[in-house]
């Protein structure tokens, strides 16, 4: 029986010191649920403890369900990941790049290569996020990007993610597909090739490939009347430690509410922890095979080299510091920085304070969850993979 007392201690200490509203942890091993700790509050206002069933908004966490699904796609044989993204996306074929001259003019010219599925998966194609126009935006892409949303927003609330991928296929990209590494819109272009390969929209492939299988039973991709009463509020943190409820990150189902076309999970650490077990155990959960092992290692072998490991750990630095960047998920490559797992562990994290890691080695999962904003996520993701691992190994 391992000893969890020091990662006890811990989740509590961010409660009594008002760290965070609430937050909850599990952790597996060989799909045996190790440990699970809950503290504080789902909702402040109302004294509702956060318990084992609470969901907490994943944010980006939400794209490791697609990047996983693009590689059960990858098995029946439905793309390569190089691809062209045309052969897939048409409006893609002829699309171009900012270049600098030197007089300092910013043109538009084309590719060298067209953008590949591996380009887009690996967030190597060029494109930052941009949900709603930026507002004076400096990056020259950025403003394309933001025109583009302009214009499919000026007719009303669009409610395809097929028509905004298909929109900002017009935007010049910020360079070469594949010669540096931007966090952003390569997600977009993932779910959309998604729904284009199965002819079904995203929220159901989520379901009828992964919630429904791993029988994830506090996971959804909407809030609903049926799930409301699990839902974490996010709250926001000002300067003197006070938070607030964030109005608008309630998300429900786009049949209600259009603008949300977009699946963005709501999950409980319990859930989340048995989708990492099956990735940490190389695709497989409780006998059942989702994922070959070579398909998993493939997903999280790191993509970068000199120069996008660079533009990778400038992101979210020092947070990305020891990983590389696969094919949708961050992955250890040294431990200098500060990092007690072992080389290889894998995951992601969510912009309202919540991260998930898989360790192949050890064939464990950990997973940590608050909402917050800001989420002073390497405050407390790197003290609880301290303590986590440390308790582990």
């Amino acid at each position: 029986m391992k000893d969890f007392t020091r990662l006890d201690n811990l989740i509590n200490s961010f409660v009594e010191k008002g760290s965070v509203p609430g937050c909850s942890v599990a952790i597996m091993q060989n799909d045996e649920l190790l440990y699970h700790k809950e503290a504080g509050f789902m909702d402040l206002e109302a004294r509702t403890p956060v318990t084992p069933d609470s969901m907490f908004a994943q944010a980006s966490m939400t794209k490791l369900f697609a990047y996983v699904i693009m590689g059960m796609l990858y098995e029946e044989g439905k793309f390569l990941f190089s691809d062209p993204l045309y052969d897939y996306l048409p409006e893609w074929k002829d699309t171009k790049k900012y270049v600098a001259l030197s007089n300092g003019q910013i043109v538009a010219q084309p590719l060298e290569h067209p953008i590949t599925i591996r380009n887009a998966v690996a967030m190597m194609c060029g494109l930052p996020y941009c949900m709603v126009p930026a507002v004076d935006p400096v990056d020259p892409t950025l403003a394309a990007m933001s025109r583009e949303i302009a214009k499919i927003q000026e007719g009303g609330i669009h409610t395809a993610l097929r028509d905004e991928v298909r929109a900002i296929a017009n935007a010049p990209v910020m360079f070469e597909p594949g010669s540096h590494w931007q966090y952003g819109f390569g997600s977009e272009i993932t779910g959309a090739l998604i729904e284009v390969m199965t002819g079904k929209p995203l929220k159901h492939v989520f379901s009828e490939r992964i919630i429904e299988p791993l029988g994830l039973r506090h996971t959804d991709t909407y809030i609903t009347d049926a799930n409301r009463e699990f839902a974490v509020t996010t709250y926001s943190k000002n300067e003197n430690g006070e938070f607030s409820p964030v109005p608008g990150y309630l998300w429900s189902d786009p049949e209600e509410y259009p603008l949300l076309y977009r699946p963005s999970l709501y999950s409980s650490s319990e859930d989340f922890a048995v989708f990492m077990q099956m990735l940490a155990n190389g695709g497989t959960y409780k006998g059942e095979k989702y994922l070959g092992e070579g398909t998993v290692a493939m997903l999280h072998a790191d993509q970068q080299d000199e120069v996008s490991i660079i533009d990778f750990e400038k992101d979210a630095y020092p947070y990305n510091l020891g990983y590389g960047y696969g094919l949708g998920f961050r992955t250890l490559r040294t431990q200098k920085y500060g990092h007690n797992g072992h080389l290889g562990s894998f995951g992601w994290t969510g912009g309202f304070g919540t991260w998930a890691e898989a360790d192949p080695v050890a064939k464990c999962s950990v997973v940590y969850m608050h909402n917050m904003l800001p989420n002073e996520e390497v405050y407390h993701h790197h003290r609880v993979r301290a303590v986590a691992y440390g308790c582990l190994f």
